[in-house]
């Protein structure tokens, strides 16, 4: 066949690759795209051997670092749970032997008292969290002893007369108990990179000083302004708010941007405050990982914190200095933590 004529047949010949079906046509394609999921998965795995090491590592920080608190629930008859609702109590402690902080030089069983006691409600809904701060002058029930100031039923039996008393008094089930050391409050405010609270007025303490307003803190800084109290005319009552601030500045500072994208600051949080750390035998790392991942959607903006109503200071029997509590209104608090109904309660009864 001439040249000419074999260019001719050729040009009339059908286009093969025309002719193909459309998927064979398309393989250049699924194997891109078979190749790239390939890859996505391959990442995703090793993001997850990475996070499973992470979490991992997390979980022995917090393990090795806490310490379990024996028998730290009342025996008896104790509250009924409230569905679906989640009752914490958390105890800041000052274990020095032989110290009396309230100076009214009276002797207990154990040595120290709880300078600090807050319950944590977290409602079902998991929409907001309460932080209800308890006084540790308020002239309560301690079982067994007689009334007393709340806080001398740790230094006369510990975290579980703390607990039943603190049943006794709201009528609620704690669910779980957490007691920290207050060195804990400066080894997680380093932690964090600092701390920053919202001072209601200027003060100094303990060689620090405050100003009205926004106050970034270093760890001393953050144990001198969750302790002072003589500083203040109103004393305790304002400790207490400031507490209250410094709970929610670590709040900010665990959920900053700075926080959440940096593994070796939380690596970092959780030592540290495990370190100071006592929890009963159910507050395990799951269990703080499944409520963690619950309470998900929780800002800062969405924590209220209030105290527990007071009807004033007054005089004890024995001479001491106390905080008398606002019964009708902790009755109706009781009522409402049971009713897992904190916003109701506290429309009707708004705070300062």
């Amino acid at each position: 066949m001439s040249e000419r004529r074999a260019a001719h047949h050729a040009a009339e010949a059908p286009d093969a690759a025309a002719d193909l079906p459309s998927g064979r046509r398309k393989r250049p394609l699924l194997v891109a795209l078979v190749a790239t999921l390939g890859t996505l998965v391959g990442i995703a795995v090793v993001v997850a051997v990475v996070a499973s090491v992470f979490v991992g590592g997390l979980a022995r920080s917090y393990d090795a670092g806490k310490d379990v608190i024996p028998e730290p629930f009342p025996t008896g008859p104790r509250p009924a749970p409230t569905h679906g609702a989640e009752n914490v109590l958390l105890i800041g402690s000052d274990s020095r032997s032989g110290s009396n902080p309230d100076g009214d030089h009276r002797t207990f069983d154990i040595g120290g008292r709880s300078d600090t006691l807050m319950l944590v409600h977290v409602p079902a809904d998991r929409q907001d969290v309460f932080l209800v701060s308890i006084m540790r002058d308020s002239w309560v029930e301690v079982p067994g002893h007689g009334t007393a100031k709340i806080n001398a039923a740790y230094a006369w039996g510990g975290v579980p007369l703390t607990v039943q008393t603190v049943e006794h008094l709201l009528d609620v089930r704690i669910d779980h108990v957490a007691e920290i050391d207050f060195a804990g409050f400066a080894g997680m405010t380093d932690a964090l990179g600092g701390v920053t609270v919202d001072s209601p007025e200027t003060f100094d303490a303990r060689g620090h000083s405050f100003a009205t307003g926004p106050n970034h803190l270093d760890g001393d800084a953050a144990l001198a302004f969750v302790r002072e109290r003589y500083a203040f005319a109103d004393a305790d009552h304002t400790r207490v708010r400031n507490q209250q601030a410094f709970m929610r500045g670590v709040l900010e500072g665990v959920l900053s941007e700075g926080t959440m994208t940096n593994p070796g600051r939380i690596q970092d949080f959780v030592t540290a405050t495990s370190r100071y750390l006592s929890v009963d035998e159910g507050l395990t790392f799951p269990t703080l990982v499944d409520l963690g991942w619950s309470l998900r959607g929780v800002r800062s903006e969405d924590l209220t914190t209030f105290t527990l109503p007071t009807a004033g200071s007054g005089t004890s029997p024995d001479g001491q200095s106390i905080v008398t509590l606002n019964t009708l209104a902790v009755q109706s608090l009781s009522q409402a933590l049971r009713s897992d109904d904190l916003p109701g309660w506290l429309e009707r009864n708004p705070q300062e």
